[in-house]
Formats: C-alpha cells, structure tokens, sequence
C-alpha cells in the first residue's frame, strides 16, 4: 500500500508537467492557426516579429556588408528591439535607448581612461550605470548604459574612434528599426479596441442569460450567486483591457494619420467611438450591481429576500431580451455595418412594457413584505438602467 501511494506521489508531478505541456503546445498550435486563418492579434504578433527579425537582418547588412564597419554588431541589436508596439512607441524608445548607449560608451571609455585596466574599469563604471539605469526619463531603456559599457569594456575597444563607431552603428539602427516598424506594415491597433469592444458586449450578454436561465429553473442559491459575481467580475477585466487597447490605438495613431496616410502605408479605419466604451462599461455596471443584488438575496444569513417565483421569471424574459441586445450589439461591433436597436422592435418593446408593467405591480403587491419589495425595486431598477443604456434615447414609462 504504501509502495503504491509513493509511487503515485511521484507520478503525480510528472502528469501535471505532462498536462503543461500538452497545453502549452495546444496554446502554439490554436495560435498558429489563428495566424493563418486570418486577420487578428496572432497575425499581428507574427507581422511584427518578422519585422524586428527583417529590421535587425537589414541593418546588418548596412553595417556589415555595405559600409564595412567591424564594430557592425550594434547595429541589428538596435534595430532589432526598436519594432516596438506602435510608431509613437519606436521613435521615443530609439531616443531613450540611443542616450543610454552614449551614455554607457562614454562612462565606459573614461573608467577604462582612468583606471586603465579591464576589471577596475567595469568596477568603477557599472555600478554608477546600473543605478542610472532607474531614470524615469530613461523608462525601460536605461539597463543599455549598463551592458554598453559592459561590452565596450569587455572587448578593449574604447579608443575615441572605436567609441564614435559604436554609436554611429548604434545610430544607424535606431533609424533602420524605426523606418521599419513606420513604413512596413505600421501597426495599429484598431482591431484590439474594436474586438474587445465587441467581446465585452458578448460576454454581458451572456451573463444576462446565464442568470435568466439559473433564475427561470427556480433552483438558483448562494453558489449559484457566486458564480454570477465571478462571472461579472471578469466582464470587468475585460473593461480594463479595451481601457488599455483604447490606449495602445490611441497612441498607434499618433504620427501615422498624415504622411504615411498619405503614401496608403497605414490604415484609414476609424475607431469605434469612445461614447460605446462608455455606454458598456455602464452596462457591466449594472449587470455586476445585478447580480451582487440577486447574491444578497441567496444569502440566509442576510435580511433581504429574494422575490416569488413567478416575478423571477418574469424578470429573466427581461434579462434574456437584455441579453440578445447585448449578443447584437457584439456581433455589429465585430463585423461592422449601422446599428439596428433590437430593444426597439415593436414586439420586443411591447414584450418589454409589459413584462415592466408586471413588476411594478408585483412590487405594489409585495409592499406588505418591506424585504421582498426592496429586492424586487432594486432588480427593476438595474433593469430600467440596462434599458436605457441598450436602447438608445429609449426611456421606461
């Protein structure tokens, strides 16, 4: 027995690498597919390390082959991390990096001039270059101070000829990685808004149903709840990343709206508008005050109850309507085209009027129970709100 559980105990960490590893090649596989299937976050991934890839290559080439430089190496090690995220991003990183590596090479050649030996110059001078790497004006640039001089130190190359070559190739980088990720492809990130976008409204609409169908099958508890505010809890990660892609194409756009517009080397596209993150995050507001409401209600140990039964269902045929505007809205957002107002066919309004109707009668009757009613009021107020938001100038009488 005890042969058994040892072995067991052994096998148990080999099957949860094994596992890991499965998935992380399912991972690779899902986006390599991805990439080649069509336009999305994989494909642009892949565009842009085949970009730093091509920068880094051609720059070489300059160096190396063109102007024969023997100190050639700096420069596709620039142009290689210098295809960054966005154009905007690129120059100001070549900048900060570029002053980094003055920096370091002139530390460097003064430690070396100074101590005039190989370990007392790298002694002297990284220290000081590692502490200036924390600059705020230097960002994520700075530790290039340090493993310049590191480099320069370490080849013996620190004559003032040597120093002007390095940060001439280095210069010559900055300027092939830069044209690169401007004039090649230049990314711009108008699909990550429009996707996450797209992706928020689809996932509010199916955490409406989710509760609509637990509400309807009347078996729904504490748990049940829980899962309800865990659901809409990750609808607000996935506010904060169109916040952030929101961000990342607002800067995508800077310095490629004129030029290179101009010479049709960077999309026309436009950007969803601000106002419809505004209306969703509103939206995911009120689904998480929804359920946190329903979740108060599944708690015993809580004074407020949950409504009857049958103005349950009522409300999930609400949360169901709610839900389908969502899933539309989703799907006009991703595939593009004018916006049709589900919420304000005939029939879904007239559904919509009088399930309200219903309730704020069920609210009138349950005034003799003060618990019951301040569920219920505070449900169909969440409801007015996701009605209002969803449709439009619509206003619930």
């Amino acid at each position: 027995m005890w042969r058994g559980d040892d072995v067991a105990g052994r096998a148990a960490p080999t099957a949860r690498l094994w596992h890991a590893v499965r998935w992380d090649v399912r991972s690779v596989g899902r986006a390599a597919w991805a990439a080649l299937r069509g336009p999305g976050r994989e494909r642009d991934l892949l565009v842009q390390s085949l970009k730093a890839a091509a920068a880094a290559l051609l720059a070489w080439l300059l160096a190396q082959v063109w102007l024969g430089d023997p100190m050639a190496l700096m420069a596709p090690w620039v142009a290689l991390v210098l295809v960054q995220a966005t154009v905007y991003s690129s120059l100001m990183q070549a900048a900060r990096q570029f002053t980094a590596i003055c920096v370091g090479a002139l530390v460097a050649s003064g430690a070396q001039a100074v101590t005039g030996d190989t370990t007392g110059a790298l002694a002297l001078s990284v220290p000081v270059l590692v502490l200036l790497s924390n600059w705020r004006r230097f960002g994520d640039q700075g530790i290039y101070a340090a493993t310049t001089a590191v480099f320069t130190i370490a080849t013996g190359t620190v004559s003032g000829a040597a120093v002007g070559h390095r940060l001439g190739q280095a210069a010559l980088g900055a300027v092939v990685g830069v044209a690169v990720n401007a004039l090649v492809l230049p990314p711009v990130h108008l699909r990550d808004v429009r996707e996450n976008l797209a992706a928020l409204a689809r996932e509010a609409g199916e955490v409406l149903h989710t509760v609509a169908g637990d509400l309807r099958e009347g078996e729904w508890d504490a748990g049940t709840a829980s899962g309800w505010l865990d659901s809409s809890a990750r609808l607000q990660s996935r506010v904060e990343a169109l916040r952030s892609a929101r961000g990342w194409s607002r800067e995508s756009l800077w310095l490629t709206s004129g030029v290179l517009r101009a010479l049709h080397r960077a999309p026309t596209e436009a950007l969803p508008p601000e106002e419809q993150d505004e209306r969703f995050g509103r939206v995911t507001g009120h689904v998480t005050s929804l359920t946190r409401t329903l979740a108060v209600a599944a708690d015993e140990d809580r004074t407020p109850a949950a409504p009857d039964a049958a103005m349950l269902s009522r409300y999930a045929e609400l949360l169901e309507l709610f839900g389908d505007a969502c899933r539309a809205e989703g799907d006009r957002l991703l595939n593009g085209g004018p916006r049709t107002d589900v919420l304000r066919d005939e029939r879904t309004e007239a559904v919509l009027r009088e399930l309200h109707g219903k309730l704020q009668e069920g609210m009138r009757d349950a005034g003799r129970d003060a618990a019951h009613t301040a569920v219920l009021g505070t449900l169909i107020l969440q409801a007015e709100n996701l009605w209002a938001d969803l449709d439009g100038g619509a206003r619930v009488r």
